[in-house]
């Protein structure tokens, strides 16, 4: 068990040394993110290579996020946080080794960030749960809004400057290269985790082998039936699963759409991507300051959802490039605005000794459908000869249609109107 006196302020020194560690790694990430999707897209040119890998990189965390959850409940959360990025450093190194070494082996180079990729979101989603988890332990209560606006500001700020140069990046020193700065970025965060404390309370360990076998099923199963019996949680679960379904094709597609229809080069999708993170950061600013309670936010946020699937669809109708600039800082906005909001109320409504399992099976049932999508979406745009905005046009159309759908919802508005009894610390 690890102890530390109740934190009293927001700007502790353990949520610091967690955010810089996060900051630094999201950084590299989007050097990754990007140099992946354009070396795919300039070695192959296939849409459905492209939705395979995404797929395939989903398909770890739909399944194990249940039972990372769990494992993020039973053992302590900062060795868990410190290890995932040790291990997820080393693993993206060999990558931008095998691209110095053999870059003109483009099968094998394929091959390996299939590989890569599909390990790497293995790791991200044992780290993921662990992460949710900690911070409302490393924060006064009634600080879990504001510290969860600091830490995605903080993710959306790395994602704006990762993703804003990131193209001027790709087509000025590669593939290989940002592959390893990505590298690097995971050791330095884990670094700076390495000086963490987070409080816990970690459950008596297994005799042996079966008895650790009995106890992660039994864990397991308390998380789920936590989620089946709370409505709220389920109507969540149920309308974040159907809406990453249809708005998937958007974010898969994004390179295509960007090159090909409103004929910009790399840079401006690694633009598009900045306006939407500072368009989130702003988001997080708003969930953070303005105090919205009960009815008021659930109303802000359902409102905000109906909103951000109507942008979406409008990205297909933009005629150019600072018209889908405009679009996608707003929907950055709404999206940022809406997280900070829902994971609030789940991290406040969960109790601590089960929010690892609640957040991972918030990840399997969320996404369940992703990994589908993102296969589907490559393979209907080659089979549509690549007519992009009428993909998007009906993906936005049946996301928009199902917002709508679920905002006459009495569970759900009365999930988001959610208050938890605080006490006030200064």
């Amino acid at each position: 068990m690890e102890h530390s006196v109740k934190p009293t302020k927001l700007l502790n020194r353990n949520f610091i040394l967690l955010w810089q560690g996060q900051f630094v790694s999201k950084l590299g990430n989007q050097a990754f993110a990007i140099a992946m999707m354009f070396w795919i897209k300039h070695e192959t040119g296939s849409a459905s290579l492209m939705g395979l890998l995404l797929m395939f990189s989903t398909i770890p965390s739909v399944l194990l996020s249940p039972f990372a959850g769990t494992f993020a409940d039973r053992y302590p959360r900062k060795k868990i946080i410190v290890w995932c990025d040790i291990i997820n450093g080393m693993a993206v190194l060999t990558l931008a080794g095998l691209l110095f070494l053999a870059p003109e082996n483009t099968d094998l180079g394929i091959v390996w960030l299939f590989i890569i990729s599909v390990f790497m979101s293995t790791v991200s989603t044992i780290f993921s749960p662990a992460i949710s988890a900690s911070i409302p332990d490393l924060v006064p209560e009634d600080k879990v809004a504001g510290a969860n606006s600091i830490n995605q500001f903080s993710m959306q700020l790395s994602t704006f400057l990762g993703q804003g140069s990131g193209g001027v990046l790709f087509r000025l020193l590669g593939a290989p290269m940002l592959f390893f700065i990505d590298g690097i970025s995971y050791l330095l965060s884990a670094f700076s985790e390495a000086f963490i404390t987070i409080p816990q309370n970690i459950p008596e360990k297994a005799k042996d082998w079966r008895d650790t076998i009995r106890k992660f099923k039994t864990d397991t199963a308390e998380g789920l039936r936590y989620v089946v019996h709370n409505k709220g949680l389920r109507v969540l679960f149920f309308t974040a699963a159907f809406l990453n379904f249809f708005l998937v094709p958007v974010m898969v597609l994004m390179p295509f759409f960007v090159e090909d229809f409103l004929y910009g080069t790399t840079d401006w999708f690694g633009y598009l991507m900045a306006a939407f993170g500072v368009g989130a950061m702003i988001g997080y600013i708003i969930a953070g300051a303005v105090k919205l309670r009960g009815k008021n936010r659930a109303v802000l946020v359902v409102v905000s959802i109906i909103l951000m699937c109507v942008g979406m669809t409008a990205m297909a109708y933009t005629l150019n490039l600072f018209g889908a600039l405009a679009i996608w800082f707003g929907v950055g906005i709404l999206n940022g605005f809406i997280n900070i909001n829902i994971a609030t109320i789940l991290q406040l409504s969960t109790p601590s000794e089960i929010r690892g399992r609640v957040f991972g099976l918030l990840t399997t049932l969320s996404s369940g459908l992703t990994p589908i999508a993102m296969g589907l979406s490559g393979v209907i745009a080659d089979l549509l000869h690549q007519n992009i905005p009428l993909l998007f046009t009906l993906s936005g159309a049946a996301a928009t249609l199902l917002s709508i759908a679920v905002s006459f919802n009495r569970t759900f508005r009365n999930f988001l109107a959610y208050e938890a009894e605080t006490t006030t610390q200064n």
